[in-house]
């Protein structure tokens, strides 16, 4: 494990809890007493603060990334070099540029490599996943993903270039997953409208945005993200096709509600922003996050000798979107998403919205009125008149 902090926990907690074989055996941390806490805590046989020396070290098979965004390319780099597994925490890059560099750097090296974003693995997107690839949704037209909160744990969130951006690039990159997930990931992202402002948070980078992002088919994906949300976490899923839709709250809403004075409060949840009054806490967090599916798809594939659902090619393409938000937000336009390596379909175009409902008749709409009835919109295929007709 590189990286001692909040989400290396996270990622411990749920890799030694899950399938009851894998272990950390080695961790990486800046500081030496974070780096042993960390060993004391999770059992590991070796710390460090020497990265290179943990990533060789003979007993390290996988190498999990779990630094700040800065560090990732180094990281994976080193990971490369010593021909180790590596999955890597999201983003992948602070840009695609760096992305691209780390997806040629570990296919070079002929090792295994998984994305690790955790929100395409929670439990209800998996679920909603079967659904639309059963076609139960139709043709997919709109996906929708917000993540909102009042910010991230870690100083180096905050420092733009650590962190390479704000909110946008913290967030925003779940929420481009998840709809390329519904949408198709081999349908390609095209172009980028996006607004973002720094709104609260004295800092340099942007702490709101929303965005649109247009897909070659016709498809569109939008993402709201926020570190000035107040209330907690809040993850949020919406995916409209031709024959339906799915809902998704992952996190704030999910049926579990308490009420506290405080007395002998505790932690609640991630991000929660009170331990009194009404609150949301989440079952399971480690689970309901998508940790523990992410990881047995990891580890699988790696000894299946098959790519994992989530790929370094995948956090490449989302991190080529970032860009074009960030572009966009500045020149308050749509910006090309530029991604000079794409392993998708080729020159889709939209399908054609026209439903046939006889030789003449293309149908609108079918409908039961309040008044009882069956009800009929049709355009005429030859004038393009729009009419009505009662079925009886």
């Amino acid at each position: 494990m590189l990286g001692s902090g909040f989400i290396g926990r996270f990622y411990a907690d749920s890799l030694h809890g899950q399938r009851s074989r894998d272990r950390v055996v080695a961790i990486y941390a800046r500081r030496e007493e974070s780096a042993r806490k960390f060993a004391d805590d999770y059992g590991c046989s070796f710390f460090s603060t020497d990265m290179e020396e943990v990533i060789a070290h003979p007993d390290v098979d996988m190498v999990c990334i779990a630094l700040p965004n800065n560090l990732h390319e180094a990281a994976v780099m080193l990971s490369a070099k010593h021909k180790k597994a590596v999955v890597c925490t999201k983003p992948l890059g602070r840009n695609a540029d760096e992305a691209l560099r780390m997806m040629q750097a570990v296919e070079e090296a002929g090792i295994f490599a998984g994305y690790l974003e955790d929100l395409c693995y929670t439990p209800k997107f998996l679920k909603a996943m079967q659904t639309v690839n059963s076609g139960g949704l139709g043709r997919i037209l709109w996906a929708k993903s917000r993540e909102t909160h009042p910010g991230p744990h870690s100083e180096w969130f905050w420092d733009k270039e650590q962190a390479g951006g704000g909110c946008i690039l913290d967030l925003g990159c779940h929420c481009i997953e998840i709809a390329r997930n519904f949408i198709g990931k081999d349908v390609r992202p095209v172009e980028v409208m996006c607004w973002a402002a720094t709104q609260v948070k004295p800092i340099d980078a942007e702490d709101h945005a929303i965005a649109l992002v247009k897909y070659e088919n016709g498809a569109i994906g939008q993402f709201e993200v926020s570190w000035t949300f107040r209330g907690g976490m809040d993850l949020r899923d919406e995916v409209m096709g031709t024959e339906g839709t799915i809902w998704i709250n992952n996190f704030l809403r999910t049926g579990f509600e308490m009420f506290t004075t405080g007395k002998g409060a505790n932690y609640v949840a991630e991000k929660a922003e009170s331990a009194t009054g009404w609150l949301f806490p989440v079952g399971d967090e480690v689970n309901d996050l998508g940790y523990n599916h992410m990881f047995t798809d990891m580890f699988q594939a790696a000894e299946a000798g098959r790519e994992p659902a989530e790929t370094f090619y995948d956090g490449y393409v989302v991190n080529a979107v970032i860009d074009a938000a960030y572009r966009s937000a500045q020149t308050k336009q749509w910006e090309p998403v530029q991604l000079p390596v794409w392993r998708g379909k080729e020159g889709l175009t939209q399908e054609s919205t026209l439903v046939d409902y006889d030789e003449s008749h293309y149908l609108i709409k079918e409908e039961i009125t309040h008044d009882g009835r069956h009800k009929l919109i049709l355009k005429d295929k030859a004038t393009g008149r729009i009419l009505e007709r009662d079925l009886v």
